[in-house]
């Protein structure tokens, strides 16, 4: 049985799978899995593993937050608010400096803080049905921590249009973007990831290590002054009108009617 509730694990030839499991809420990220998902990476940096491979279980990669989660952060204090934008800094920064490649395997939708974990990795092989997308805005949140990833990524035009305009793209445009290396169809998707995984198991492992160690470090010192400002403003935005009202009118299903519009008198 596995120690996880929300992660599974399976090694095999050198390589880990390890797959998002709430698939009845489209492996959205609620602080448990967070949590199990930041140890399973940490588990497969120490173990022989050569390869991760990461993707998610049923129709979805990962919907992002947790609606419902973030629905009871009324009653959250500033500490709590802090301490959930640090656990989601924290596993994208796993991810980003982890010392190992990692493909992430994008069997559909990957949205909001699912987009990052998807587009992160050295490898995203994606599905054509798979969308991407940092709707965050469209609830009153700000995509604050995968801000500093995206700008790397696409640079400054890119991210302040896929931010700003919290819009969905298709797998091809996100190809086009350089967010996706692969388009592969559903049935050959973890073929093709362990192909890949396969070959690249073939290279030297310190070697791979040493590239992957040098590129964190080009973005270490920025990256961290850069991720600690993403964090205030990420949990101070817990507490805005606007978010309490978009994460209300996304559970209730219609449109929200935003505190920050209304004209004061």
């Amino acid at each position: 049985m596995s120690r996880f509730r929300h992660i599974l694990t399976k090694s095999s030839d050198g390589v880990e799978t390890i797959t998002l499991n709430r698939p009845e809420k489209r492996n959205a990220l609620c602080p448990i899995l967070i949590e199990e998902l930041t140890q399973a990476l940490n588990d497969s940096a120490r173990n022989e593993c050569g390869v991760v491979i990461l993707t998610g279980a049923g129709p979805a990669f990962c919907a992002g937050l947790d609606m419902e989660h973030l629905a009871t952060m009324n009653a959250q204090t500033p500490e709590d608010s802090r301490l959930d934008a640090e656990n989601m800094a924290r596993v994208l920064r796993t991810l980003y400096d982890f010392p190992k490649p990692v493909i992430a395997a994008v069997n559909g939708h990957a949205i909001a803080g699912g987009m990052g974990l998807a587009t992160i990795p050295d490898f995203t092989l994606a599905v054509p049905e798979a969308k991407f997308g940092y709707t965050e805005v469209k609830v009153g949140f700000v995509p604050a921590i995968a801000a500093s990833f995206l700008l790397r990524q696409v640079g400054e035009l890119r991210t302040r249009e896929l931010l700003l305009s919290g819009k969905l793209i298709k797998a091809h445009e996100a190809l086009e973007m350089g967010l996706v290396t692969q388009i592969v169809n559903a049935d050959e998707l973890m073929g093709t990831a362990y192909a890949l995984a396969q070959c690249l198991l073939l290279n030297s492992p310190q070697a791979m290590q040493e590239v992957k160690r040098l590129l964190s470090k080009h973005a270490s010192r920025r990256l961290d002054e850069e991720l600690e400002d993403a964090i205030q403003v990420n949990a101070h935005q817990r507490s805005a009108e606007d978010f309490k009202e978009g994460v209300q009118a996304f559970l209730e299903r219609r449109k929200p009617e935003w505190p920050s519009q209304r004209v004061k008198v």
